[in-house]
């Protein structure tokens, strides 16, 4: 026969490790979540655009945003515009396809309104009548979306063009890229 063995009684020891693991854990993911959400809500962004009255009445080149897009043409296309436009002046922003992926027969100029100095400009460039794209947009940045029976940009585009004396013109905010100092990474 076995001898019996009294049972060990149960610890009334409390292991306070894991929920202390737990109410740390859980406070790191609220605050996580409570500076996400300040973040989302109170973004530092600048304005888009920034409302101006020009020197002499007159925009140039330099104080209008491009972005140039391939809407069909052939490859490098928007590349090589995008190149000539900078040559001009021209502040160039992107250098894509379309981003919607439509195909554009002739060349399309869009912006904020059809008649907008900075849309003007831009289809002063071209040899060819651009079909211009009123889409109220804030920034009043230019997408040139170059297409298939694209020609060529005029020798000599306008340098300027007049606005009427008096007004402000909305002009988009240019930001420049900074020098990365010496010895950080980027990325």
């Amino acid at each position: 026969m076995t001898a019996l063995h009294p049972q060990p009684r149960p610890s009334l020891r409390i292991h306070w490790r894991t929920p202390i693991t737990m109410v740390i854990l859980l406070s790191i993911l609220v605050g996580g979540a409570w500076w996400g959400w300040n973040s989302l809500i109170n973004t530092s962004a600048g304005p888009t655009c920034v409302d101006q009255k020009l020197e002499n009445n007159r925009l140039v080149p330099k104080q209008v945003s491009v972005n140039v897009y391939n809407g069909g043409a052939k490859a490098g296309t928007a590349a090589k515009v995008a190149d000539l436009l900078k040559k001009r002046g021209f502040h160039v922003a992107k250098i894509a396809n379309e981003p919607k992926g439509d195909k554009v027969d002739t060349v399309e100029i869009r912006g904020n309104a059809a008649n907008s100095p900075e849309l003007q400009l831009v289809a002063g460039q071209l040899a060819q009548k651009p079909v211009p794209v009123a889409d109220g947009r804030d920034s009043h940045t230019v997408d040139l979306v170059v297409g298939t029976k694209y020609t060529k940009l005029n020798a000599k585009g306008p340098a300027s063009i007049t606005v009427p004396a008096g007004t402000s013109v909305c002009l988009p905010v240019i930001y420049t890229p900074q020098p990365i100092p010496k010895g950080q990474n980027p990325n």
